[in-house]
């Protein structure tokens, strides 16, 4: 049939294209609804107002907060890396938690603004040469505690966001197995979905002991959930 051939009813066969368009404007007006929703709950939300009032660069800091009132995983003078810092709320925790004597290495993609007790890299952590900067910087040293909240930029299409989430946490557990000090900690921010079963039995593989968080920061209709590893074999 040609496009814009008569169907056997004697209507007019809708083009391929006039679909396409439609499609798409269905796309972006769902889009432009499920912005505007996380829009009106981010202007309201109290973690976020909490934040612009105590100074934190964003409302998962209490995220970290809240699993380290929990789990007791920082403590002053410890050293700490921070994967996919920015903006840097963690990392404006974790630096003031282990304090003066202290230091947290953060390292992400993005830019991020200095914060105190912090060391920053800014590359990508897939990156060999990145890593190369890293393990410059560590001196040798190993971290006491790995922290990530990283997540992938969102196309919207939930099987590709979902296994780039996966494909990110697993290259942090990669750099945890190279630089994790014996016995040290592991927290990771994980989207529940394909592939987060077998990527939580493959950190219990390296750990003595490993728990999943919901913090209450944490909106409650999102999957992401927080895998706090403890006690790293080695």
């Amino acid at each position: 049939m040609e496009f814009g051939a008569l169907t056997p009813n004697g209507e007019k066969s809708r083009r391929p294209k006039d679909e396409w368009l439609e499609n798409s404007w269905h796309d972006l007006m769902a889009r432009s609804k499920s912005s505007h929703r996380w829009l009106q709950e981010h202007v309201s939300d109290p973690y976020v107002k909490q934040a612009q009032k105590d100074g934190y660069r964003s409302r998962s800091s209490y995220k970290l907060i809240e699993l380290n009132e929990k789990d007791r995983l920082i403590r002053p003078g410890m050293l700490i890396m921070d994967l996919g810092s920015a903006p840097g709320g963690w990392s404006q925790v974790a630096g003031k938690l282990v304090g003066e004597k202290g230091r947290v290495l953060a390292t992400d993609i993005l830019p991020m603004d200095a914060v105190k007790n912090v060391d920053f890299i800014q590359g990508d952590f897939t990156d060999e040469a990145v890593v190369n900067q890293i393990l410059e910087a560590l001196n040798g040293a190993k971290p006491d505690l790995i922290i990530s909240d990283i997540a992938p930029n969102i196309t919207g299409i939930e099987s590709a966001d979902q296994g780039t989430s996966i494909y990110l946490v697993e290259l942090a557990l990669d750099m945890v197995r190279r630089v994790l000090k014996p016995k040290g900690n592991f927290v990771v921010k994980v989207f529940q979905g394909t592939g987060s079963d077998a990527y939580l039995k493959d950190v219990r593989t390296s750990f003595e002991k490993v728990s999943v968080r919901k913090p209450k920061a944490s909106r409650p209709r999102s999957r992401e959930v927080y895998v706090v590893a403890r006690g790293f074999k080695g």
